[in-house]
């Protein structure tokens, strides 16, 4: 595996459908709580901020998941089919199959959309987030409401709209059906109830995710334990070496909090 020699291999786990899902795991400690990665729209499992966690947590014998998506990376499945119900799911099954006890999750972008309706999912077991420019609702706030009356037209007529890509040449397709579905997912037209401690990274030059969304999602959230962290200069992927190490070390508090073992 990529830059992680020590990590695990890959394994697959198979759906009720008969497709696959594929993660890596490491099976720590059972002590404290486990750690559950979760990538955004169109990532992978072996990205830096996975790879950093994943490390971190192999070399404090913490328990640690990061898995593919349908239709992302080794998992089966056409990416365009996707949906964030779908996604939901996967993270549902994830946590239910591959994982005992309670639960920390940290999401990038989309992951943090998930990581939200996860928590909603499973309340009984997951104890801490971490995200990094979470995304909620970004279907119908950054892809829906930024299209124009006529952008929308098309998007309904041709089932799907192509928009520029940050990252790439090639133009991003967004399926109309993405925006349907994310609608009945939506968790930041109403108050969270989610009494779970809360850490937000967010770059402020993010030109994907406004840096307003983490705090609007701290001002919706019902639980006192949150925490933003806002960073001046950094841009959506906020992936540089002290943004790992920020990440790392935030995921580890919340660690430590629930095992009771102390400060970092």
């Amino acid at each position: 595996m990529q830059n992680s020699g020590q990590l695990d291999s890959v394994s697959y786990l198979t759906c009720p459908d008969g497709s696959k899902r594929a993660y890596l795991r490491h099976e720590g400690l059972k002590e404290g709580p486990g750690l559950v990665f979760l990538a955004g729209h169109g990532s992978d499992m072996f990205g830096t901020k996975a790879d950093a966690l994943h490390q971190m947590a192999c070399s404090r014998n913490i328990s640690f998941l990061r898995f593919d998506y349908f239709g992302h990376g080794l998992s089966d499945g056409a990416f365009l089919d996707g949906t964030i119900t779908k996604w939901v799911n996967d993270c549902v099954m994830m946590l239910d199959q591959l994982t005992t006890g309670p639960q920390i999750l940290v999401g990038s972008s989309l992951g943090g959309w998930l990581m939200i309706r996860t928590a909603q999912e499973r309340r009984d077991r997951i104890v801490g987030l971490v995200g990094i420019a979470a995304a909620p609702d970004f279907t119908e706030t950054l892809i829906w409401e930024g299209l124009t009356s006529e952008q929308k037209q098309q998007m309904e007529a041709n089932g799907q709209i192509a928009l520029p890509n940050p990252y790439a040449p090639e133009d991003v397709i967004y399926p109309y059906h993405l925006v349907l579905d994310g609608r009945s997912n939506l968790v930041m037209n109403k108050p969270i109830n989610l009494d779970i401690p809360l850490t937000l990274f967010q770059g402020m030059a993010d030109q994907e995710v406004p840096w307003q969304t983490a705090i609007q999602i701290a001002e919706k959230w019902y639980g006192e334990q949150v925490d933003v962290i806002l960073d001046k200069q950094a841009g959506h992927r906020f992936s540089e070496d002290h943004h790992l190490k920020q990440i790392c070390a935030a995921t580890y508090r919340l660690y430590a909090a629930e095992a009771k073992i102390g400060k970092c």
